[in-house]
């Protein structure tokens, strides 16, 4: 049980979170919306609820809960005080998806090694759970501020490798397709004229018979851009079955490279080596 007396206004889907800075805030509007959250000890059911001076709130949400979720360990390519950088594995989830979950996420091992709280805290970005590779992870408020504005005002260089379908007619492009999240299926994405600038560039490194192996530079950040790119393209990621690619062991796409400049105002590069099952997919 979580007690505060609120000395300004604020949401209530805010205040619980700052409660429980495990949750995320999804999961605390969950919580809220399920009666599981009392505002001077009557249930409050609206997220958006603004809180007055005195107001008392208690959450019933016992933290023993996220006891069950199991440790985990990851390869750390650096660190230092103000951030992490990791190889993250193919099924890991970068953080929840917003309701409570037991499974293990980057942001579950995150938490004992910074200091920002509140939702999501320390993720800078975020690598879909088929996706391996590098990622970086923010230890403070600052640092994640520093870094989150590195990736919006597009300083930081990425490099993808991926394995698809057919082989290109260009051996090197730039894709320029715009993109907007898909009305008919929420959880995907599509090219539309209307969507957010989304732009790639790729290189065929390797073909074979079937698949060929290309090195993806992603100029924009939008969520399965990779994916819906080269899907479109007629040339979807073996393994991901979501956007039209044959079913694999693995979804082959690979976070390969990361430049950026640290918070200590220095620039670095961190690769994560393309995994030998791509080259050997392409060659048969």
């Amino acid at each position: 049980m979580a007690n505060l007396e609120i000395s300004r206004a604020k949401r209530l889907d805010q205040k619980v979170v700052e409660l429980i800075p495990e949750l995320s805030r999804a999961y605390g509007t969950k919580l809220i919306e399920e009666g599981k959250v009392t505002v001077n000890k009557e249930v409050q059911t609206k997220p958006g609820y603004k809180l007055r001076e005195g107001d008392q709130v208690k959450v019933n949400f016992d933290l023993k809960e996220l006891a069950d979720i199991p440790e985990i360990k990851l390869d750390v390519l650096y660190e230092d005080d103000d951030c992490i950088v990791i190889n993250k594995p193919v099924g890991l989830l970068t953080h929840s998806k917003g309701q409570f979950n037991p499974e293990p996420t980057v942001e579950t091992w995150l938490r004992s090694k910074t200091k920002v709280t509140g939702e999501r805290a320390g993720i800078v970005h975020r690598l879909d759970r088929a996706t391996s590779g590098v990622m970086i992870c923010a230890k403070t408020p600052e640092a994640l501020k520093w870094l989150q504005r590195q990736f919006s005002q597009r300083r930081t260089k990425k490099t993808y490798y991926a394995v698809v379908v057919g082989t290109p007619k260009q051996p090197e492009a730039i894709i320029d397709m715009p993109l907007e999240r898909n009305p008919k299926a929420p959880a995907t994405f599509r090219v539309h004229a209307n969507g957010k600038s989304a732009v790639t560039a790729y290189k065929v490194m390797e073909s074979g018979d079937k698949y060929a192996l290309l090195e993806l530079n992603p100029e924009t950040g939008r969520t399965h851009q990779l994916r819906v790119h080269l899907s479109n393209l007629g040339h979807p990621i073996v393994g991901d079955t979501l956007y039209g690619g044959p079913e694999a062991k693995r979804m082959m796409l690979h976070a390969y490279r990361l430049e950026l400049t640290l918070p200590n105002r220095e620039r670095h590069v961190f690769t994560v080596p393309v995994p030998k099952s791509f080259k050997a997919a392409v060659r048969g």
